[in-house]
């Protein structure tokens, strides 16, 4: 019965000597502070390009043509997601948005089977526009 006082007190002197610094040893806070995050930057977003499926839609807008804009949807396999008229369109906006453009002229948007690198592709082609306003 003696040795169980014994061996408790051994244990809390040990235990207490794990908890002292040597003087050289800077005092540590023990209050943690967070860790502050960099404000993550979004990526400039391509200016708004609207969509014109026909062209009566810009009478009496003044316009300036910069030429031909397309988009395009590749599916790689067969066993790939098939291609998307949505996606093409959309990369035919950002492409437009390359050359300056905040209007596209639809002219058509069409599902090909056979193209080089693609098992089907999905293309929409337009013209790129510059509208003015009044």
């Amino acid at each position: 019965m003696r040795a169980l006082p014994i061996c408790l007190l051994a244990l809390m002197l040990s235990g207490c000597t794990l908890l002292s610094r040597s003087p050289a040893e800077p005092a540590k806070d023990t209050v943690i502070t967070p860790k502050v995050e960099p404000e993550k930057t979004k990526a400039p977003r391509a200016p708004m390009v609207k969509i014109y499926t026909q062209a009566e839609d810009l009478v009496g807008k003044p316009f300036r043509d910069l030429g031909e804009v397309s988009g395009e949807s590749c599916q790689a396999t067969n066993q790939d997601s098939p291609p998307n008229i949505p996606t093409a369109r959309k990369r035919m906006q950002i492409n437009a948005s390359k050359m300056k453009a905040n209007a596209v002229l639809l002219h058509g948007c069409e599902v090909t089977s056979g193209t080089p690198g693609c098992y089907r592709q999905a293309v929409c082609v337009g013209s790129a526009l510059n509208i003015t306003a009044k």
